[in-house]
C-alpha cells in the first residue's frame, strides 16, 4: 500500500489554476473616466476665466489719453444779470387795488407802483391817532396844573414873605420903645415870638412848594416820555400804511413784476425788482470740485463780438447747494455791445499757468469713481478693465493724468456707476 502511494504524482496548484474571462468594458470605461476629468478640469478654466458684463459700446464716451497742452481754465456756463438791482418786496398786507406800471417799463425814482387796501391797517391808524390826541390833552392838563401851582406858590411866598417883613418892623418898633421904656419886656417878646413864627411858616411853605413842583414836574415829564412813544408808534403806523402805496426807489427798469388787481399779497413777498441796465455782470455756479481753487480776484475772459473781453471774480458764494456753488465776475475793461439780461455766455476762469502734461477728456466717470479707477479698454476693442489710476487737475473739459495710463490708451469717460465693481466689461458693437 505504501508503494501504491509512491506511486501517485505529487500534488500541485497547477489543476487548481484556471484562466479567468477578460472583461468586456473595462478600456472603454477607463477613457470614459479621462474624458471626464478632462471635461470637468476645462469647465473648472472656463468658469475661472471672467467673462465680463456685457455693455453696448453704443452708450459710451470713449477718450485716448495723449499728450499736450494743459491749461487750467475753469469753462463757465454764466448768464448776464444787471450789476445792480433793488429787489421789491411787499411790507404790509393787503389787496391790490390798482396797478400803475407794467414789467418791463422804464422807471424814475418815485414812480408810483401800486396801491393796496387794508381796513384793518386804517382802523388801527386811527385807533393810534386818537390814543396820541387822548394823552396829548392830558399832557396840557399836567402843564396847565404844574403852572397853576408854581404860580399859587409864588403868591403864598410872597404873602409869607409880607407877613414876615410885617413881623420884623413890628419886633424892631418894640425894641425901640422897650429901649425907652415904653413897652413891657413881655410885649417884646411877644413880637420875637411872631417873627419866628412868620420865619418858620415861610420856611416851610417854600419847601412843601418845592416838593409839589418837583412831583408836578416829574409827572410832566412821565407824560412827555408817553406822548413821544405814541407819537412814534403812530408814525410806524402810518408809514406801514403809506407802504400800501409803494414807489420806485431808484432809476431803472422794472423786472419780474405781475401783480393784478385784485390780488393779495402779505408781507415778504418778492413783487419784483429794479435792474440798472447801465451795467452788467455775470453770474454763474460751478461744480464744487472746485471751491478751494475759485478765489475772489483770479482773472477771466470772455469771447464776445470777435473780441476777449477781461474779466475778473468779484465774489464766491460760500454756500455749496447740489454739489454746486456760485460766482460773480465783472467787467474790467468796458462792456460787450448788445448785452441782455439773462443772456447765457460762456467765460473762462484763469486758474494757473498752461503746462505740459497727459490728458484725458473730463466725464461723468469721475464723480462714479471719484478719479481712483478708469475702465481702460483693451487693443482689440471687444473689452474694458478696470484699472486703478491717479488724476490731476480738472479744467477746461480735461484731465490730468499723473499715473496709471499711457498715451494711446483708450478709457471709458461716460457714467460707470450702473456698472457696479465689474472688473471687465464685455462691449458690444
Amino acid at each position: 500500500m505504501n508503494a501504491n502511494l509512491h506511486r501517485l504524482p505529487p500534488v500541485t496548484g497547477a489543476a487548481m489554476d484556471r484562466p479567468l474571462p477578460k472583461k468586456k468594458y473595462a478600456r472603454a470605461l477607463r477613457w470614459a473616466g479621462f474624458s471626464l476629468a478632462a471635461l470637468a478640469a476645462a469647465s473648472a478654466l472656463y468658469l475661472s476665466v471672467p467673462r465680463g458684463l456685457a455693455v453696448p459700446l453704443a452708450e459710451l464716451s470713449i477718450s485716448t489719453v495723449a499728450e499736450g497742452e494743459f491749461r487750467d481754465e475753469l469753462t463757465l456756463r454764466a448768464q448776464v444779470v444787471p450789476a445792480h438791482q433793488v429787489l421789491l418786496d411787499a411790507t404790509d398786507a393787503g389787496r391790490v387795488d390798482a396797478v400803475l406800471v407794467r414789467d418791463g417799463d422804464m422807471l424814475k425814482a418815485g414812480t408810483l407802483l401800486y396801491r393796496l387796501s387794508n381796513p384793518q391797517r386804517e382802523q388801527e391808524v386811527l385807533q393810534r391817532s386818537a390814543e396820541v390826541a387822548q394823552q396829548q390833552a392830558n399832557l396840557a392838563m399836567q402843564r396847565t396844573a404844574l403852572a397853576n401851582a408854581q404860580s399859587m406858590l409864588r403868591r403864598d411866598l410872597s404873602s409869607l414873605q409880607h407877613e414876615l417883613t410885617r413881623a420884623e418892623n413890628d419886633l424892631a418898633r418894640q425894641q425901640s420903645l422897650a429901649a425907652q421904656g415904653f413897652v413891657s419886656k413881655s410885649v417884646l417878646e411877644d413880637a420875637q415870638l411872631k417873627r419866628e413864627q412868620q420865619q418858620r411858616l415861610l420856611a416851610q411853605a417854600r419847601e412843601d412848594g418845592a416838593a409839589e413842583i418837583r412831583t408836578r414836574e416829574q409827572a410832566v415829564a412821565e407824560m412827555e416820555r408817553a406822548v413821544k412813544g405814541l407819537s412814534e408808534g403812530l408814525a410806524v403806523v402810518r408809514q406801514a400804511a403809506a407802504g400800501l402805496s409803494a414807489r420806485a426807489p431808484r432809476d431803472g427798469q422794472l423786472s419780474g413784476f405781475s401783480l393784478q388787481v385784485g390780488s393779495s399779497v402779505k408781507p415778504g413777498d418778492r413783487l419784483g425788482r429794479i435792474d440798472d441796465i447801465a451795467s452788467f455782470k455775470l453770474a454763474g455756479n460751478v461744480d464744487e470740485f472746485y471751491l478751494a481753487r475759485v478765489q475772489k480776484g483770479l482773472q477771466a475772459t470772455l469771447e464776445a463780438g470777435g473780441k476777449t473781453w477781461p474779466l475778473t471774480v468779484s465774489q464766491r458764494l460760500p454756500q455749496v447747494k447740489d454739489g454746486r456753488f456760485g460766482v460773480e465776475l465783472e467787467f474790467s475793461q468796458g462792456l460787450p455791445p448788445a448785452l441782455q439780461a439773462g443772456q447765457s455766455l460762456d467765460a473762462r476762469i484763469v486758474l494757473g499757468q498752461p503746462s505740459r502734461a497727459r490728458l484725458i477728456d473730463d466725464g461723468a466717470f469721475y464723480g462714479d469713481s471719484g478719479g481712483a479707477w478708469v475702465y481702460v479698454l483693451t487693443a482689440d476693442g471687444t473689452a474694458a478693465e478696470r484699472r486703478p489710476v491717479r488724476l490731476g487737475r480738472r479744467a477746461a473739459g480735461r484731465i490730468e493724468v499723473l499715473d496709471g495710463l499711457q498715451p494711446g490708451e483708450r478709457v471709458i469717460v461716460s457714467k460707470v456707476r450702473a456698472y457696479g465693481d465689474a472688473p471687465l466689461l464685455k462691449l458690444k458693437t
